[in-house]
């Protein structure tokens, strides 16, 4: 049975139970816990605290997933993988644990004619919860298993919570014996043995602290019980398909079948190997998942992940014996299996692949790039006598020029290198930290949540958004959380606070949009200004403040107030940003989908897929294009819609954007229509002028635009018409004549520059024959040592050349010429080939130089050159030298 005809079946049946299909939601949802969707339940979080009521009791849904902690340890096991899709039917508040374990059994074990998966009974072992007897109870009366069949379980591996205060309770899991070729009888904790396929959470109980998976208090019931049930598609797929593992199922192996011909290595025959293949079919297959959903290749965050993703796929390939662009080979072939049900990988392909070829490009360089200057690092740790390379070297490598340390460590060993592997962890986990930090920073301080949702529980509803009608609300103050991160009841003076409200004009950070700004007043006098607002969890706005003077009390009446004119420059910018986004695409077809966005005040930067630099000619089609339509002043409205409905009227939906099942669609007339969550202008006259400033690439496939917009825009044209007038003035030239005039300029200083080049290197030659004439004797060897101040390293490069030449023929020759310039010491030794005879070296004798000036050098035998840091030893550096060259002349 092929993964298509799983899933068709899963939902089948749950459909015909009365339950909701519910589309995938995308891999990006705005939490603060998670980078990506990790588990089939989380779209549904909001339903399960009980934030949002939904419109449906039942739901079945096959969510894609994403899970990253364990990226270094794909195909070292059979059965886990960093993309997997999870098939999940959902209760909320209807049917509970009998209704679950009857929906699972009667799919499970179905025959095959009659849409069930056809396992055999005799195979399988329900596992429950050891303080569960209800569960087992059910279980007996459901399949009629005797009591031996079901097994018991502590918390570890069957009861479940979100690892925070909320809703949490007891599982049943559907085990599968696989035989004893996996593993002993009944030793439940072998999981190939007992693979697990499908899990039944019963959510009943409260926690009030979870401190881990097996310690945690319940502080009693919910009010509703609700089923989350968790049936790996693959882990189905691959024993309905008869396979050993998750990488052979039809949607993974036809990968490695590909690879293996692009390497000529076999799947099967070596562990390494196998490894190596596997983590291929992954990462090509969640690559191309992750850029679907609007994810591109960065440096941090979500695209860090990408970006490591697709470049281990790569190297793992070159490993494998492929070192040609492997992508557009291989990611084809996973498009072609995951496009049967996910069909947007057709349509959408040309701005996915754009996406990863180019970071497969951007790689393959920096490859060429890492590797020179691993070998510069090597040859330095060597000619120090060291036999490892530091840490630092290898995390500059990897951070600074995204270089793998698995290559690092591989390169290192075929020197005789070790690498301190234990200081690159150590940076790594500083960095990671740092992170963290920041990313806890930006919403808010206490990104565990906790503190957020006693708060939203306190205030038992959404908090209500009024800011799209007024920017001036009453409200009351439902919640605090001071800067230690825990729920108050009251703050002073001073305090830096984070103060939620019932309903709040203030929109919060989101959808590219910066946050408002304001005051709120209280009834009792007190006056709290608003630094920032975000939305730490779904239903919570939460306002980052200080408060001015007075005491904020929770309960406390407040009014309060949005700067009006940062919120209407920044609404100018994002309905800006909307209409610069449809003109491009008209330019540049429809590949050039916004993949970032920030609307501040008076500007706003947009990036956007494309396959290299926009031309100047499309940047002037684009600017006049939207500022005919400012001229035309369109009425910009938004309007509540299903998907559907927005779907069919052309509004374009944004990757990595959340919208629910009713989205909110904005439009610039009839031209510009996107699902957006934002405030904007009310027409778009309102803008005044839209002026872009330029472009520039922030990544593989990615480029950047940034503008102004309105007053902004207005001065800043204003400074230009300034700067343009004195230019004219200066150059006695019309505006229209100034880039020929400029240019003019240009080429003449070009060309007077490389004049005085050519007689600064006149001048500093001229010396050489004079030089080489007055070679001193050393021991039978003719030797000069000169000093050139205000020359850099590639004049002191041609003068000792230079100078080498000019000594007499048959006479070992050595020339040291020590230049200076921006106050450091540059170095060039040279040696004659009967110096060389004599053996004589010049990169022993450049390392001479270079240590007494404080620095480093190499090179070959007749040339080396090396560098400092210090100029008051360059006299002693050419006397060192000098001795060196008597050394070995005596020595001979």
């Amino acid at each position: 049975m092929d993964t298509a005809e799983v899933r068709r079946r899963f939902i089948a049946h749950f459909e015909a139970r009365g339950h909701q299909a519910v589309p995938s939601a995308s891999l990006l949802l705005d939490d603060p816990n998670l980078l990506f969707v990790n588990a089939g339940m989380v779209p549904f979080k909001p339903y399960f605290l009980g934030q949002v009521t939904p419109s449906y009791n039942r739901a079945v849904s096959i969510q894609k997933c994403v899970r990253t902690p364990d990226i270094e340890d794909v195909g070292k096991t059979t059965r886990h993988g960093t993309f997997f899709e999870m098939c999940g039917n959902f209760s909320f508040g209807d049917y509970f644990k009998e209704g679950a374990i009857e929906y699972a059994w009667e799919l499970v074990t179905g025959s095959v004619d009659r849409g069930g998966f056809g396992f055999e009974e005799s195979k399988l072992y329900p596992s429950v919860y050891e303080d569960d007897p209800e569960a087992v109870e059910l279980w007996r009366k459901v399949t009629g298993l005797p009591d031996e069949r079901i097994v018991r379980l502590g918390k570890k591996e069957n009861y479940w919570s979100m690892g925070v205060p909320g809703p949490g309770g007891p599982c049943s899991e559907i085990l599968i014996d696989r035989g004893p070729a996996y593993g002993a009888d009944g030793d439940f904790g072998a999981e190939d043995r007992y693979l697990e396929f499908w899990n039944l959470v019963f959510m009943q109980d409260e926690l009030s602290a979870v401190r881990s998976k097996e310690d945690f208090d319940i502080a009693g019931s919910l009010p509703k019980k609700n089923i989350d049930t968790g049936m790996g598609l693959e882990r189905v797929a691959l024993l309905l398909q008869g396979k050993d593992n998750m990488y052979e199922i039809d949607v993974m192996f036809p990968v490695i079948e590909k690879a293996q011909e692009l390497t000529g290595r076999r799947y099967g025959k070596d562990h390494d190997d196998d490894v190596r293949f596997r983590v291929v079919a992954d990462h090509i297959r969640s690559s191309m998942m992750l850029i679907a959903d609007g994810v591109t290749p960065g440096n941090e965050a979500r695209g860090y992940v990408l970006r490591r993703l697709l470049r281990r796929a790569v190297r793992s390939m070159r490993l494998l014996g492929c070192e040609d662009r492997v992508l557009p080979e291989l990611m084809p072939v996973s498009r072609d299996k995951m496009g049967e049900s996910y069909t947007a990988l057709h349509s959408d392909w040309e701005r996915i692949s754009t996406v990863a070829f180019a970071e497969e490009d951007a790689f393959r360089q920096t490859l060429r790039t890492g590797t020179s200057i691993f070998d510069l690092a090597a040859q330095e740790a060597k000619a120090g006598g060291q036999t490892s390379l530091s840490g630092s070297k290898a995390f500059a490598l990897h951070d600074t020029y995204g270089f793998p340390i698995d290559l690092t460590l591989e390169m290192a060993a075929e020197q005789g290198l070790q690498v301190d592997e234990g200081e690159f962890r150590r940076l790594m986990t500083e960095q990671r930290e740092r992170a963290k930090a920041d990313a806890r920073a930006k919403k808010g301080q206490h990104a565990s949540g906790g503190a957020y949702r006693t708060v939203a529980d306190e205030l038992g509803r959404a908090v209500q958004f009024t800011g799209y009608d007024e920017v001036v609300t009453e409200a009351r103050v439902g919640g605090l959380i001071d800067a230690g991160g825990a729920s108050v009841r009251s703050v002073g003076e001073g305090s830096e606070v984070e103060l939620v409200l019932d309903r709040t004009p203030f929109y919060a950070e989101g959808g590219g949009q910066l946050a408002d700004q304001g005051v709120v007043e209280l009834g009792n006098g007190a006056r709290v200004e608003i630094l920032d607002v975000q939305s730490p969890i779904t239903g919570l706005i939460v306002h980052q403040a200080r408060v001015l003077s007075g005491e904020v009390t929770v309960g406390e009446p407040a009014h309060a107030s949005v700067d009006i004119e940062r919120r209407r420059s920044i609404s100018r910018a994002h309905t800006a940003t909307h209409m610069v986004h449809k003109a491009f695409r008209e330019a540049l077809g429809e590949t050039a989908t916004q993949a970032g966005s920030e609307n501040a005040p008076g500007r706003f930067r947009f990036d956007f897929s494309a396959t290299g630099a926009v031309p100047q000619s499309a940047m002037v089609d684009v600017e006049a294009r939207v500022n005919d339509l400012v001229l035309a002043d369109l009425a910009v409205h938004a309007e509540i819609m299903t998907q559907d409905e927005a779907r069919k009227s052309g509004a374009m939906a944004l990757f990595g954007e959340k919208y629910g099942d009713q989205v909110r669609v904005i439009s610039v007339g009839d031209w510009a229509r996107e699902l957006c969550g934002g405030t904007h202008a009310g027409r778009s006259g309102q803008l005044g002028v839209i002026k872009l400033l330029g472009e520039s690439s922030i990544g593989s496939g990615v480029r950047r635009v940034e503008a102004l917009v309105g007053g902004d825009a207005y001065r800043f044209l204003a400074r230009e018409h300034v700067l343009v007038a004195q230019l004219s003035e200066a150059l006695k030239a019309r505006p229209e004549e100034l880039p020929e005039r400029v240019n003019d300029l240009v080429e003449r200083l070009r060309a007077a520059e490389k004049e005085i080049e050519k007689v600064r290197m006149a001048q500093i030659l001229s010396a050489a024959g004079e030089l080489a004439a007055g070679a001193k004797d050393v021991f039978g060897v003719g030797f000069v040592g000169h000093r050139v101040d205000g020359a850099n390293a590639g004049d002191v490069r041609k003068l000792a050349l230079d100078i080498r030449g000019r000594m007499a023929a048959g006479r070992p020759g050595v020339v040291a010429i020590i230049g200076s310039s921006n106050g450091k010491p540059a170095v060039v030794v040279t040696v004659n080939d009967e110096g060389r005879s004599w053996g004589i070296s010049a990169n022993a004798l450049v390392k001479v130089a270079a240590q007494a000036l404080g620095g480093s050098g190499g090179g070959k035998d007749d040339v080396a050159q090396g560098g400092g840091a210090d100029l008051t030893h360059v006299d002693q550096a050419l006397v060192d030298v000098e001795h060196a060259v008597g050394r070995a002349a005596t020595a001979r």
